[in-house]
């Protein structure tokens, strides 16, 4: 996509409201075109009580009163990739409100790994059709009046997209603050290359655009943020700001991934994602579970 040639009005502002949830450090938004009441709801999470087995919908529930209480119609319900450190909430606020739930089209990438790891039958479909639509590269859609379109950015995993609504960019965990940096890139199908490519895609926008982060984690005791813009990604972002050439970004983070612990709800969180935010089937007694693969991970 050339630098300089958006399938948005870059002169279009949404509004955006963030609800970050603290148990995973993760930020969810409600974007409203602001020439209508439609809305996007942007990588929701649904509770979970791992050691207790327990769901609940406390996070979800913020989202839809602030949606009810704006009288707000919620046209989309954008994830940015299948997450593993936190569980969707999509199917639970879709049934309660409506709208379409999206994710890019690699997902049929992370069902067919996944799906092998953990043992799923062939009643599992592999081919993304647990969700509404299917992003490609440069996708359009709109919100409301508002255009909108995605962008392929794998790296952290296969089907990770970033989403430029108006001036508003949501970039998944392609990138952090800039004092945060980047996201792992050694889940199966990540590659620490293709997120540097990523990254310097995302980067091409606008420098006034609006970034809004999935997560962040309060780098050196400072408060939880979550928006910041192109150019100060570009001047500031730690690990891959103007300047550092990919070889010197692979080399970082292939040696900090090496470091890191794999996330505290990763084997819940990718069971449920890659079906949209829908628990495991029940069983023939009607009990659901999720199970726990042992050194596949």
């Amino acid at each position: 996509m050339s630098a300089h040639c958006y399938p948005v009005d870059v002169a279009t502002k949404p509004d955006v409201t963030a609800f970050f949830d603290e148990p995973t450090n993760t930020i969810s938004y409600v974007v409203k075109d602001p020439a209508s009441n439609a809305c996007a709801v942007v990588d929701s999470v649904m509770d979970i009580d791992y050691a207790a087995g327990r769901i609940s919908f406390a996070s979800a529930d913020r989202i839809i009163e602030h949606i009810r209480a704006n009288g707000l119609e919620l046209e989309w319900l954008i994830e940015t990739h299948v997450h593993a450190d936190h569980l969707s909430a999509a199917p639970y606020i879709q049934e309660k409100l409506g709208g379409k739930i999206g994710i890019g089209e690699n997902i049929t990438v992370v069902q067919d790994t996944f799906g092998k790891v953990f043992n799923e039958g062939t009643e599992f479909q592999r081919d993304g059709s647990q969700f509404d639509r299917l992003f490609k590269d440069g996708d359009t859609y709109t919100v409301g009046k508002m255009s909108c379109f995605a962008m392929h950015t794998p790296g952290h995993t296969p089907a990770c997209m970033t989403h430029v609504m108006g001036d508003a960019v949501f970039v998944g965990d392609t990138l952090f603050m800039p004092d945060g940096g980047t996201a792992r890139a050694d889940f199966p199908g990540g590659d620490a290359g293709e997120l540097y490519r990523s990254i310097r895609k995302v980067l091409t926008l606008p420098d006034s655009f609006r970034l809004f982060m999935c997560h962040d984690y309060g780098p050196n005791g400072r408060e939880i943020r979550w928006e910041t813009t192109v150019a100060e990604e570009r001047q500031h972002n730690i690990h891959a700001r103007d300047g550092i050439t990919e070889e010197e970004f692979v080399k970082m983070r292939t040696e900090r991934d090496a470091t890191l612990d794999m996330p505290k709800l990763i084997i819940p969180s990718i069971q449920v994602n890659m079906r949209a935010g829908r628990l495991p089937p029940k069983d023939d007694q009607g009990k659901t579970f999720l199970k726990v693969p042992v050194n596949e991970l």
